[in-house]
């Protein structure tokens, strides 16, 4: 939790009604989208604060039925509506990146704001760049730690239906549906306290799981019907996609959300990625099962990091090239990969 000094300087400031900035990190996903929604309707209902939640680009399509997220600010399309929040800024809340560079294009903006900087995340190794800091590598979500502040200031009352879908959703999401090691009781007994908010969690699942389009299914055939490759010698898959493929089946954000783990899925596999080519730039996630590390190849290789099982990377060579250079990295996690 907070310390007292930095939990008294987080209260006067929202005290004073004041301008309340919350951003979060690039390629925003369930966790970060929802931590951000559910504490901005959190802070309107218990400070009448409406704070501007800010992401450095677009959202997939399945998380836009989410309460709130009609008013998100994107801040590759709408650079003055985002220059102006933060100049104005007094409070930034900085859910769910670990570093400031996570935001890409607006990690300027952040590390030159005067405002107070808070850090609500869960992710390993954070950067000192926050006046404060909530950070936890055992919880499950960033949705989770939100939760919990608020109920440490006791401030359930002020979690209405709306703010328990966004953060429900961000647990959810994080666990993959509750089935991975992250979601402890702790992550359990926090959805019966949404639950009991009024959260329809089967709806949930219904519009996040089960509104794919045609081309999405129709890429994520070609993906694993000639894109998987398989190792067995390094208990490891990946699959590999060329901007033309993604181009092919009418790509959009999103597309590829799960679609790694499908490879994770191959009995055997400790360790899976996933290479998508876009923009002039290849994106990875890494999957792994275990102690493979996958944070510690990413941010030594790829510009990345994470979670122990989960990250992801970038790289700037040809999709072939990315492929070969994880290729020869394999041997080095060669004793993790046999236990």
């Amino acid at each position: 939790m907070f310390t007292t000094d930095q939990d008294f300087k987080i209260s006067e400031l929202l005290s004073s009604n004041c301008k309340v900035v919350i951003v979060v990190h690039r390629n925003p996903d369930g966790d970060a989208l929802g931590s951000s929604l559910g504490l901005q309707k959190y802070l309107r209902n218990a400070f009448q604060i409406n704070a501007e939640v800010i992401v450095p680009d677009p959202f997939p399509d399945f998380l836009d039925w989410m309460p709130g997220s009609e008013t998100i600010i994107i801040g590759n399309k709408q650079k003055e509506e985002t220059n102006l929040a933060f100049q104005q800024a007094d409070l930034i809340f900085c859910l769910d990146f670990n570093h400031p560079a996570r935001t890409d294009q607006l990690e300027e903006s952040i590390i030159n704001s005067k405002a107070y900087k808070v850090m609500i995340d869960h992710h390993r190794e954070p950067d000192n760049f926050c006046d404060a800091m909530l950070s936890d590598i055992s919880a499950s979500s960033t949705c989770e730690l939100v939760l919990r502040w608020i109920l440490h200031k006791k401030g359930e009352s002020y979690v209405d239906k709306d703010a328990a879908s966004c953060l429900y959703t961000g647990m959810m999401t994080d666990t993959g549906s509750f089935r991975f090691q992250a979601a402890t009781a702790t992550t359990y007994h926090y959805a019966g306290v949404l639950i009991e908010k009024g959260v329809q969690h089967w709806l949930i699942h219904e519009a996040i799981s089960n509104q794919n389009s045609f081309y999405k299914l129709k890429l994520w055939g070609l993906a694993l019907h000639e894109k998987l490759v398989y190792m067995p010698e390094f208990r490891t898959a990946f699959i590999a996609l060329s901007e033309q493929d993604l181009k092919q089946y009418n790509y959009k954000e999103g597309d590829l959300e799960g679609l790694v783990n499908y490879a994770l899925s191959i009995k055997g596999v400790l360790v899976a990625a996933l290479f998508s080519e876009r923009g002039g730039k290849i994106r990875i996630s890494f999957r792994s099962i275990g102690e493979f590390p996958v944070n510690e190849l990413s941010r030594d290789n790829f510009e990345g990091g994470g979670h122990l099982n989960a990250a992801g990377g970038v790289s700037y060579l040809g999709l072939p090239e990315t492929i070969e250079k994880f290729k020869s990295i394999l041997p080095s996690y060669n004793q993790l990969s046999q236990q």
